[in-house]
């Protein structure tokens, strides 16, 4: 089955978790990033486009600044990733060059990729690298980010940016053998693929608790929804595996395969679906979500129990259901003080047009 979905991959967008990359001490591990390189590079020399998301820049930055142990201050994080990011790339740039490669570094933070013009620029940007054969080389701006040192979370990055691209496959390669199922007990197992997202699979991850140990499952299966819902299937599997990359483009099973929607969605519903922090919550009635979603039908007033947050025409609100699931996604077209006004009863809020089903 695999080899039938990944037989067309051309562009690939490859994650690197800190976990891979570093060792016991949060250094460095030379040996792991040459292997991972070589793989990469193995792809290149196969006709891949690939993309490299990268962690690694704290880690890479505390033995210069004296550091034994990740620092707990989010300044002195801040600095050993500024320190870092030089030598990160500076290891990338005589790894790759081995193999006759070019690297660019990219450095984004959330708002390149929520406000429009910069969302187009950057993937504008990353087409052109890879038209020019360079392996552009992604990570989070630390030295100024919050949300990246906080969170650690290079996994929604990625997710991001292969739904940018569009991508024709992520890889997120951590230190985990992929997706495992009754995780820490005797009867623990490789989930080899997973087709829906739901509870069940939620809860799976939810019993990962060390990001060292399993890669952080949790923020993965929140990646996982992004790229799936976009269209691009995602494998997660270990990065300490020398062949790993090859064997999950040769279609073995390797990790665990989320199957992606049929459908891709557009690059502005991809835009208005994952790029934001909503500014608000609409709750509607079920009349308002099968017409929704079933039906493919904008979004009225009448609909709308009830509204949440402060927004204005042009922001992108959550849609949520009675019991507070949200379903969906869209660009308000009047501001949450107009709508409860009650000024404009029949216009609509959000226009089929704007809005995504989740």
């Amino acid at each position: 089955m695999r080899s039938d979905l990944l037989g067309s991959v051309s562009r690939i967008v490859v994650k690197l978790g800190t976990g891979v990359l570093t060792d016991s001490r949060k250094r460095p591990d030379q040996v792991q990033f040459a292997q991972l390189v070589a793989q990469i590079a193995a792809l290149r020399a196969a006709g891949k486009e690939v993309v490299l998301v990268t962690s690694g820049a704290v880690g890479a930055g505390m033995g210069v600044l004296g550091h034994e142990e990740r620092p707990a201050a989010l300044a002195e994080r801040q600095a050993c990733a500024a320190v870092g990011q030089s030598r990160l790339m500076a290891m990338y740039e005589a790894l790759f060059r081995h193999y006759e490669l070019t690297v660019g570094q990219v450095l984004l933070t959330h708002e390149d990729l929520a406000d429009h013009t910069r969302h187009l620029n950057a993937r504008n940007t990353l087409l052109t690298l890879l038209k020019r054969g360079v392996v552009p080389i992604i990570n989070e701006n630390d030295a100024v980010s919050v949300t990246e040192l906080k969170f650690g979370d290079n996994d929604k990055l990625s997710a991001l940016v292969a739904s940018l691209l569009p991508a024709d496959l992520l890889v997120i390669l951590t230190t985990a053998d992929g997706l495992l199922q009754n995780f820490g007990k005797p009867d623990e197992k490789l989930l080899s693929i997973v087709e829906r997202i739901d509870e069940r699979i939620e809860d799976m991850a939810g019993g990962t608790t060390s990001v060292t140990a399993t890669g952080g499952m949790a923020t993965k299966i929140l990646a996982a929804r992004t790229v799936v819902r976009a269209g691009i299937p995602l494998v997660i599997a270990p990065g300490r595996k020398f062949d790993v990359l090859a064997r999950i483009l040769s279609g073995e099973e390797e990790g665990t395969y989320f199957v992606p929607n049929v459908t891709r969605l557009t690059s502005r519903k991809r835009w208005i679906a994952f790029y934001h922090h909503a500014a608000g919550t609409l709750v509607v009635d079920d009349g308002a979500k099968r017409a929704l979603r079933d039906q493919s039908r904008s979004l009225l007033a009448p609909g709308i129990s009830r509204s949440e947050g402060e927004f204005v025409a042009g922001d992108v609100v959550r849609i949520c259901d009675l019991a507070g699931h949200e379903f969906a996604r869209g660009l308000a077209r009047i501001s949450a003080a107009e709508l409860r006004s009650g000024a404009a009863p029949r216009k609509e809020v959000v226009h089929r047009d704007d809005l995504v089903i989740l």
